[in-house]
């Protein structure tokens, strides 16, 4: 189920968003942060969190850099080099870590 939700999202960005690229209000864009969100919590939490988000993506809110939280971390960290981590992980106040793409990723 993960998988096809994935796929789905990735064929959005990949054709849909260029009708209307860069009306984003937010970073990452809320096809990112659903993306994101799929990848590394569950699926329930990942539609909740996508779902709010998409609602507040309007004129009403001010937008702003806004990074998914991972709701657990499921394994031990390790020490790599940065060409090869994926995703960094930012711990905040309640033991929830913001998950933020590195840039530098070759994989």
């Amino acid at each position: 189920m993960q998988k096809l939700l994935l796929k789905l999202l990735w064929l959005y960005q990949k054709f849909f968003t260029l009708i209307g690229f860069g009306s984003c209000r937010y970073y990452p864009s809320c096809s990112e942060f659903a993306r994101l969100n799929f990848e590394n919590n569950s699926i329930s939490s990942a539609f909740y969190h996508s779902l709010t988000r998409i609602l507040r993506c309007n004129q009403l809110f001010d937008g702003g850099i806004e990074y998914p939280l991972l709701d657990e971390l499921r394994c031990k960290p390790v020490k790599l080099r940065v060409e090869t981590i994926k995703y960094w992980l930012v711990p905040d106040s309640r033991n929830r870590y913001y998950i933020i793409k590195n840039f530098s990723y070759k994989g």
